[in-house]
């Protein structure tokens, strides 16, 4: 079925763009809102990804349905980090979080809902945000976040570790309010 959406795209059809985009619009949308959680923000990625991955299916070469979802998730990923490098969103926290009082131990999150973690990662400061998904959700690397986003390894490896810790903050808030 992808396949042959792929084809008559190709061929510049119309409806195999609707019917493409129908499919695959929820996926997609919820991996640009973990990194841009503004409504109009997120949607104006996402009609750039869109854009752009109907421009490229006929230079792609179609393998099969996984890994063309894997690449229209990438391009979504590579649009949503155009976005916040270009509009200076993405701004990485130096230490001065050791001042708050965050816990090392990581809380169990089997009594939080999908949603309220996602609200919670939304809520991250953008930098430690960005990095926690390419490395947690992507599958990036330290190396390979760095390079996306230009800085070192190391401030890579920084802003997860302080991510996970302000997050783990979160959820012990969240459970804390529920007692």
């Amino acid at each position: 079925m992808v396949e042959q959406l792929v084809e008559r795209i190709r061929q510049k059809d119309q409806r195999a763009m609707s019917q493409l985009y129908q499919m695959y619009i929820e996926e997609l949308s919820s991996v640009c809102y973990r990194y841009v959680p503004s409504e109009s923000d997120a949607k104006d990625v996402l009609q750039n990804s869109f854009v752009k991955i109907f421009t490229s299916v006929p230079t792609i070469d179609y393998r099969d349905e996984p890994s063309f979802r894997g690449w229209m998730k990438k391009v979504v990923v590579n649009e949503a980090l155009t976005f916040l490098k270009e509009k200076k969103k993405l701004q990485f926290m130096a230490q001065e979080i050791d001042n708050l009082d965050i816990p090392d131990d990581e809380p169990s999150t089997e009594r939080i809902t999908a949603d309220e973690l996602h609200q919670l990662i939304s809520e991250l400061p953008d930098g430690y945000r960005t990095v926690m998904n390419l490395y947690v959700f992507e599958g990036y690397s330290h190396k390979k976040i760095a390079e996306s986003l230009g800085f070192t390894p190391s401030t890579s490896a920084s802003q997860l570790y302080f991510a996970k810790r302000l997050l783990s903050k979160k959820v012990k808030e969240l459970l804390n309010k529920r007692k």
